[in-house]
């Protein structure tokens, strides 16, 4: 039988290195807000995204990011899966709260719909037991988002959760079309999940470091 000693000292080297780590605040949201509501949605040149957009995307791309920051360190042991849960809900309340403006609203609330699923993923992700066929996931959730979109952000998160977990997905499977569904939003990101994720490769932090 192990020395009571030796079992202490052990499981204190398991233990993950607590970090304060600010990953999103209401502050950070706020700037965005701001700089949307400065932007060009129209734009002069046809051939060029209008700023509006593109600050969009960029809106888009750092929520992903602060997510996947979360995820990445439960992944490198410095969160247990409870802690990691928590952080994510932190972010998830300032980013699906209501946007008052009208105009700039509506445009918020299509970032959010998009962005739904990246919360609906890295949930997935951490409570386990997906299906792991991420063809027959795409076939299953188009199918579905005709009559159930519940089914069918199930689905997604699915396979978000696999991209998360090192799938791949899902350039190849997104349709140009003049009417994307809700359910071929969330594929394109799940593909922006996948390319921030692979940016993430080597991230780690330092206790005490910012964002």
């Amino acid at each position: 039988m192990a020395k009571k000693g030796k079992n202490t000292k052990d499981s204190s080297k398991n233990e993950p290195m607590k970090l304060f780590y600010i990953f999103y605040n209401q502050e950070r949201w706020d700037n965005w807000i701001k700089t949307l509501a400065e932007a060009d949605f129209s734009g002069d040149d046809e051939d060029e995204m209008p700023e509006g957009f593109q600050l969009l995307y960029n809106f888009n791309l750092d929520i992903c990011l602060s997510v996947l920051k979360i995820i990445k360190l439960h992944q490198n042991g410095r969160f247990t899966p409870e802690e990691t849960n928590e952080k994510i809900d932190d972010v998830e309340r300032i980013v699906m709260a209501p946007v008052c403006e009208e105009e700039l609203g509506s445009i918020v609330e299509s970032l959010q719909l998009s962005v739904m699923i990246l919360f609906a993923s890295a949930r997935a992700y951490l409570a386990g037991g997906y299906e792991g066929d991420i063809k027959t996931l795409v076939k299953t959730g188009r199918e579905a988002a005709e009559t159930d979109m519940e089914k069918a952000m199930e689905v997604a998160a699915s396979i978000g959760a696999n991209v998360i977990n090192g799938g791949s997905c899902c350039g190849r499977y997104i349709k140009e079309s003049a009417e994307p569904t809700l359910f071929d939003e969330w594929l394109t990101e799940i593909e922006m999940i996948n390319e921030a994720f692979a940016s993430l490769k080597n991230f780690d932090e330092e206790a005490g470091e910012n964002s």
